[in-house]
């Protein structure tokens, strides 16, 4: 099995299930030549099964259950009957809440209903949680911290300055991703976030595809690293240890990581 130290690079946060069969021989062959490890979040329980499906020809990649806002007004069925498949997912993502993207207020209910008791599940099984709060930072991180939610990535965040030190008080960490390579303001909040707190995302496929026309792959993340660094004013050494040292704390001890723990040791 192989260990943390055998990875230069961690993605906090992708879609690998959004990539088409023809891309998987090149998405694997991404994450071997730039070393990374990534943690695969999905949208719904089809999500899911895809993901698991890419991660077993791969021990780079660690596929997680999640109902995402966009996708909850949409008929799941009771969700306790997810509740198995949430058992054996490592974490649980991508959850939230999203009011910006999503306009229709009518499907805001059911926004909070999935996004409860995902939470609900999170703490009864003291799961990490991967987070999406467009729009609806506020009470995203509100409903996170009425059901003690420690240990949460929080995604490509770019909401309102005083939540996002709330978020930071909290103890949460944040990913952030390729719209640092253009955005001011992203690059403003990276500055903010501190380097104890700070990961690294992709969202491949689609993020890279929704800026540029193209569709994203695994090196992206080099030049995501090197922004970043840039903007902290580290070196890439720095930021990359600064990197493996905050996803250990974030799961270095967590027993649902366990197929992963030879990985996380420094």
């Amino acid at each position: 099995m192989l260990r943390l130290e055998d990875f230069l690079l961690i993605d906090a946060h992708a879609h690998l299930d959004e990539y088409p069969d023809s891309a998987l021989k090149s998405l694997h062959y991404g994450l071997e030549a730039h070393d990374i490890l990534t943690l695969s979040v999905s949208m719904g329980a089809d999500s899911f099964l895809a993901a698991e499906s890419i991660a077993a020809d791969s021990d780079r990649i660690v596929p997680a259950l999640g109902i995402h806002p966009w996708d909850a007004h949409n008929d799941h069925g009771p969700l306790d009957e997810l509740d198995a498949m949430f058992e054996r997912s490592p974490f649980i993502g991508e959850i939230g809440l999203d009011h910006r993207w999503v306009t229709d207020e009518a499907h805001y209910p059911a926004q909070r209903d999935v996004f409860d008791h995902q939470l609900a599940l999170a703490a009864a099984q003291n799961k990490l949680v991967n987070v999406h709060c467009s729009g609806a930072e506020r009470e995203t991180v509100e409903m996170m911290h009425s059901h003690g939610i420690e240990r949460a990535i929080v995604h490509w965040y770019a909401g309102p300055r005083n939540v996002q030190f709330d978020m930071i008080d909290l103890g949460y960490s944040f990913t952030v991703g390729v719209e640092v390579l253009r955005s001011e303001m992203i690059q403003d909040i990276a500055r903010a976030i501190p380097m104890g707190q700070l990961l690294t995302e992709t969202d491949n496929p689609g993020a890279q595809e929704w800026l540029t026309g193209e569709v994203g792959m695994p090196p992206i993340l080099n030049e995501v690293i090197g922004t970043i660094a840039e903007i902290k004013g580290v070196t890439l050494g720095r930021l990359i240890d600064s990197i493996h040292a905050n996803f250990e704390r974030l799961v270095g001890d967590d027993p649902h990581f366990a197929p992963w723990h030879d990985k996380l040791a420094t």
